[in-house]
């Protein structure tokens, strides 16, 4: 019987070839293969229109909100109707509603664009104003909040704008308005809050304020609640103000056993309860809340400084207001810093080095700050 082996032989001569001769034999390339591809249906104008009218409100949202950083304008808020074309400070509005944001713009593409008052701005009369409200005007209303704001204050026939917007049901337009007044508060000079014409102006906003949060709008704005207590302290509470610095001074005084900024929250809360009187309102008040407690406490130690140091006192008008009462605190102490090594007690100056170093910064809460606080001024091991 014989086997025919060529075929192994050939096999054993193939693999020992060298590896040069191997490397450059050539190799097949794989075919590609193809796929029928159909293009996809363009969308009907319909839905076109549809996505357009979805992100259109969106997009002049973001817009606004980048023009609000970039285009920042420095200088007085008229006290007088008659200054209409005095530029206004910065200022930023508070959120919209989505339904807000809709209705402006639709105003925008509306005939009503570049409306101007019969009499021209100079003679701006009110009852325009109450006649955009009904008409739901936001491009003009916001055309005499830059121009001519104290109008949008001024009472006619019983009712400011605000007021005439809420109880005719025209709630996107009192929406407008409040983001308004919430900039006006935060951004009000300090040479004016005592003038006759803005403490009228004050007490007029107060009152709207408190209807819109009656009616509800807070859920909406979260800046309301903490604008009503601003315009409240600020037209009405200096004298609740001096009497808390005098409270929360002699627990700075009794050092941890006094526990000061316990003492401050209690008192701040007890006030918005009583103006506010509804439990979840003050839920949603609790960056209000630390920022007063913080601003009670410096306020509280500077006091205590004056008792030994010629001084300033600082404003009342500055409580609760971002970090104008820190700026001012932290201004006096470096200021009077050799007097204070000098004259005051060892405990208070460790409560103003805590003050001063915990506060420091934008990088935690008034909330969190709050926190900090009370480890050492009311539970550490004190001086």
């Amino acid at each position: 019987m014989s086997f025919n082996n060529a075929s192994l032989i050939i096999a054993l001569e193939e693999n020992q070839q060298p590896l040069h001769k191997l490397s450059s034999l050539p190799t097949g390339r794989r075919r590609v293969v193809s796929t029928p591809c159909l293009p996809e249906r363009l969308p009907t104008a319909s839905v076109i229109q549809r996505e357009a009218e979805g992100l259109a409100p969106r997009e002049f949202t973001k817009q606004m909100l980048k023009s609000s950083m970039t285009d920042e304008i420095t200088g007085d808020i008229p006290s007088e109707p008659q200054n209409m074309h005095h530029q206004r400070t910065k200022s930023e509005s508070s959120p919209r509603s989505p339904t807000s944001i809709k209705s402006f713009f639709s105003s925008l593409v509306s005939p009503a664009l570049g409306r101007t008052p019969s009499s021209g701005w100079a003679n701006l009369q009110p009852y325009e104003i109450m006649k955009a409200v009904e008409e739901k005007d936001i491009m003009f209303l916001m055309e005499v909040r830059d121009k001519a704001f104290p109008l949008l204050l001024q009472s006619s026939g019983g009712e400011t704008p605000l007021v005439h917007a809420i109880r005719t049901g025209n709630k996107d337009v009192a929406i407008v308005l409040l983001g308004a007044f919430s900039r006006w508060v935060n951004y009000l000079e300090d040479g004016d809050i005592r003038q006759p014409q803005t403490q009228s102006y004050l007490k007029a906003l107060r009152v709207g304020l408190k209807l819109a949060i009656n009616e509800g709008l807070a859920k909406s704005q979260s800046e309301l609640i903490a604008s009503f207590m601003q315009t409240l302290i600020m037209s009405e509470g200096d004298k609740w103000v001096w009497a808390q610095v005098s409270t929360v001074s002699r627990a700075l005084s009794a050092g941890t056993e006094g526990q000061p900024v316990q003492v401050a929250g209690a008192a701040v809360r007890k006030f918005a309860t009583k103006e506010l009187g509804r439990a979840e309102l003050i839920a949603s008040l609790e960056d209000y809340v630390s920022n007063a407690t913080v601003d009670l406490l410096m306020m509280g130690a500077w006091s205590l400084v004056l008792q030994s140091v010629k001084g300033d006192q600082m404003p009342s008008y500055y409580f609760a207001r971002d970090d104008r009462v820190y700026k001012a605190f932290v201004d006096r102490v470096v200021k009077h810093s050799a007097e204070i090594k000098r004259t005051c007690s060892r405990r208070l100056k460790w409560q103003l080095h805590v003050l001063q170093n915990g506060l420091e910064g934008r990088s935690l809460t008034f909330r969190r700050k709050v926190e900090m606080l009370a480890s050492q001024l009311d539970e550490g091991e004190g001086i």
